[in-house]
């Protein structure tokens, strides 16, 4: 299992602020709490013993044990959902959306760099217990980001017109997309394996939110991954004072808007935006904002209204029926969980890194932020062909059109690279400059129009001559190219993009655990894996 690191800079697929904020930079300190560092853990622990409580742990538990009940677990599951009864439990937390068949494969990579931690920290802190949970998005409304998986360049959709929340969606209709992927994955034991988790999770289970639990149960249960449906009515019903806070004194408005001025100031593009109330109301397929006018409250698009005292006593009796949105879930989050660290991407960093001054708010002990795990999977035959064509892994990043150009210039019997040429005529020209200007300064402007000429025509020259070596060469640059597509396809990393499946076809059962073995979730770089 060969692996190579790049730096997230190096890559060019992570934006500036994600890498400052890697780098530990300066002005970026006042947005989260403790850098993830294996020393930094033991005060969180401290801060997060203190302020969690012994009766929410208890619904935890029990709310564990009733969305488990269907499920066959495994031992190390059971053990971790129990152990979260205990006072020196802590987790270590990622989330992520109900796509289709898992969607992208950074699902798998968040997942794994979760997992990992946690035995990282149970061997630096044998003392505590560590859980790994996965907590789904049941109750976002995003139908159109996750109704779909891409299979070698194939858009697999599942069409529906469910409205509301999308863990409540029914499963129905998708029998019809477990036809086209038995045909997509052909035979084998790996396609049949494939073809099994999607019947069984999808076509057995009556809801969205089962079957992404069955389904990320099946993949990493063995490794203890607790999964956690927070659409739940005794789980909201802790969460209750934070709500009321909420929409009493739009906490999160205030604040987060407070916080987003600070890092426009840093050139930041701002993720999200919080309404005046951070709250929707969820019932019966409906999915929408609560706002307030003048004291009265009312759902968007709806009939539905109260007074003050109305909505408190709706709050308190059907905590179920009110849901956090972007901004108020990740606070929900923390205070139903011991949790000590999210995982997550970098826009979800940003977006946390928003978010800080509205847990101080609402007195909430603000986790600590780490950055997934990243990679590039390459099969043998792919690695086998890079050194044969011989291309870098670092290659392999370049946009498409440096890519053609760089290629082009390595596999041509000639050096097509003009900049000597260039650079040589920029120093002839800088002796013009000065002896126009100790004769006729009135030249200087006639000297700038033929520098300009002449280094256009060069270029021009240089452009030209680059195309005719890419018409000469274009059977060993498309064999290239085609390589590119195939690991960068659409010309994104390979993790945005590629589902699991086209993967598990190569590797089986063998593809977890390598990367189980390979991801390291501290280490801060982007992997470069060849599986065999």
């Amino acid at each position: 299992m060969p692996t190579d690191c790049i730096p997230f800079k190096e890559t060019n697929y992570f934006s500036d602020f994600i890498c400052d904020y890697l780098a530990e930079k300066p002005e970026l300190k006042d947005f989260y709490h403790r850098f993830p560092k294996l020393e930094n853990f033991e005060a969180q622990i401290h801060e997060k013993s203190i302020s969690f409580k012994r009766e929410t742990r208890t619904v935890l538990v029990e709310t564990l044990k009733q969305q488990y009940k269907d499920i066959k677990t495994s031992n190390l599951t059971s053990e971790n959902i129990e152990s979260l009864q205990q006072e020196n439990t802590f987790t270590i937390t990622t989330g992520h959306q109900l796509n289709l068949f898992t969607g992208p494969l950074y699902f798998l990579f968040k997942i794994v760099s979760t997992i990992n931690l946690t035995m990282q920290l149970k061997a630096e802190y044998p003392n505590y217990n560590f859980v790994p949970i996965y907590w789904m998005a049941s109750e976002d409304h995003d139908f159109e980001e996750i109704n779909y998986f891409n299979f070698k360049g194939k858009k697999i959709q599942w069409n529906s017109t469910q409205t509301g929340a999308v863990g409540h969606f029914n499963t129905e209709g998708l029998d019809d997309v477990f036809d086209i992927i038995s045909l997509e994955f052909g035979e084998g034991r790996h396609a049949k394996q494939l073809k099994t988790w999607f019947k069984e999770g999808y076509l057995k289970h009556n809801n969205l939110a089962d079957a992404t639990r069955y389904l990320a149960n099946e993949l990493f249960g063995e490794h203890g991954l607790v999964i956690v449906d927070a659409d739940d009515r005794e789980l909201k019903r802790l969460f209750i004072p934070q709500m009321r806070k909420e929409m009493l004194e739009q906490t999160a408005f205030k604040t987060v808007s407070e916080t987003n001025k600070k890092l426009e100031e840093l050139d930041l593009k701002i993720q999200v935006n919080p309404r005046e109330i951070n709250l929707f109301y969820i019932k019966d397929g409906l999915r929408e904002r609560i706002v307030e006018s003048d004291g009265a409250y009312s759902v968007l698009d709806s009939e539905i209204q109260w007074n003050e005292t109305e909505l408190l006593k709706h709050l308190d009796e059907a905590p179920e029926c009110f849901s956090p949105n972007v901004i108020m879930r990740p606070l929900y989050q923390e205070v139903i969980l011991p949790n000590l660290c999210y995982i997550g991407g970098g826009g979800e960093m940003i977006y946390w890194l928003q978010l800080k001054s509205n847990f101080e708010a609402q007195n909430v002990t603000f986790p600590m932020l780490l950055l997934r795990n990243s990679a590039l999977i390459k099969t043998t035959k792919q690695a086998e062909k890079l050194e044969k064509l011989n291309i870098s892994d670092k290659d392999l990043f370049l946009d498409r059109h440096a890519f053609i150009n760089k290629k082009v210039r390595k596999i041509s019997n000639m050096d097509i690279d003009f900049s000597d040429q260039i650079a040589h005529l920029e120093s002839q020209f800088k002796s013009l400059y000065d002896l126009a200007e100790q004769t006729d300064k009135s030249f200087i402007g006639a000297v700038k129009a033929q520098e300009v000429k002449q280094l256009k025509g060069l270029k021009n020259l240089e452009k030209r001559l680059l195309q005719a070596q890419k018409r000469k060469l274009a059977d060993q640059i498309s064999r290239c190219t085609e390589l590119q597509e195939q690991l960068f396809p659409n010309q994104s990393l390979q993790e945005r993009n590629t589902n699991f499946s086209e993967l598990y076809l190569e590797f089986g059962d063998q593809l977890i655990p390598e990367l189980l073995k390979a991801l390291e979730p501290l280490k801060g770089e982007f992997l470069i894996l060849n599986l065999k």
